[in-house]
């Protein structure tokens, strides 16, 4: 699977590290990485295909286990997507650590609760532990999947939420409902970083590659400017 480029994003190993006991036998100690294999393979199967195009039988083949341990582990196909978004609730923590810290120093407010709300993203499609799980989690908001409101409540409100009330202190002339718009048009910025570097780099005519360095800087600079047009107000 191809990658955008990640160009000054967060070193591979500063990716928060996956918990993946989760599941409905999270309690049991696992046979030797079956439970691991089946999150992994589900992964990157709805990240390829989208969560209606997988079955359960095409994980286990992915996986390399019987069709029964899928179950066994995870239960229902929409429990083991669940799953999956909580053995990444690290990276949502990691977010929200980079925004308390952002927040306690000077400079360009906007810039930096940009590169704190993008750029760990960022970080995990660059790297291969993360890549299938951020452009899964696109997918998601581009098709949901079953109980996918859900599960955006349960895992992403909270966090949008955090990020919306910092921007609101930085840009005190603005409302929260449009605050929240503009947050909601940062996401779709990203969503075609993750998934279109493809067309990007058809339309660019062979001048770019799927792989262009300078993406990761345009889309931090698009949305920050984004935030600073669309927002009334003087921002901090």
């Amino acid at each position: 699977m191809a990658k955008s480029a990640a160009s000054g994003a967060l070193p591979v190993e500063d990716l928060p590290a996956r918990n993946t006991a989760v599941g409905r036998k999270a309690q049991r100690p696992p046979q030797p990485d079956r439970r691991l294999n089946i999150l992994l393979a589900a992964e990157k199967l709805f990240a390829l295909h989208g969560f209606h195009a997988v079955s359960i039988r095409q994980i286990a083949a992915e996986a390399g286990v019987q069709l029964a341990l899928v179950g066994y582990y995870y239960g229902s196909k929409n429990e083991l997507y669940e799953a999956i978004f909580e053995s990444w609730q690290g990276s949502i923590d990691q977010r929200l650590a980079s925004l308390k810290t952002v927040l306690t120093g000077g400079g360009d407010a906007i810039e930096k609760i940009v590169e704190a709300f993008v750029g760990p993203v960022l970080a995990m499609h660059a790297s291969p532990q993360g890549q299938y799980f951020a452009v899964m989690a696109a997918r998601d908001l581009a098709a949901p999947a079953p109980d996918a409101d859900r599960l955006e409540r349960k895992f992403f409100d909270p966090m949008a939420h955090a990020f919306i009330d910092a921007l609101l202190a930085a840009c005190p002339g603005a409302s929260r409902g449009q605050v929240a718009w503009c947050y909601q048009f940062a996401i779709g910025a990203m969503l075609h970083f993750l998934l279109s570097g493809e067309r990007a780099a058809r339309l660019a005519r062979g001048e770019i590659g799927v792989d262009d360095p300078e993406a990761r800087t345009l889309l931090l600079r698009f949305i920050a400017s984004g935030f600073r047009g669309a927002l009334p107000g003087k921002t901090k």
